[in-house]
């Protein structure tokens, strides 16, 4: 499981595009999303460089930890 912090994720909408966003890429992901944390926690297949770009090509850049 990979943990991410997503800054730009404010609302019900954001969460929504953050989950497409992954589910493009692996539609068997496993999504956990803190939307008050802005954290989301992955399980997927795909390793985390390319769900790092679906989410920054999607908007929603993961915050460098």
């Amino acid at each position: 499981m990979m943990n991410l912090t997503i800054p730009a994720m404010t609302c019900g909408h954001c969460e929504s595009r953050v989950r497409q966003a992954i589910a493009a890429l692996d539609p068997s992901a496993h999504v956990e999303v803190s939307l008050s944390d802005k954290r989301v926690r992955i399980g997927s297949e795909q390793p985390q460089h390319k769900i790092v770009a679906a989410l920054a090509e999607a908007g929603y850049p993961p915050a460098l930890e």
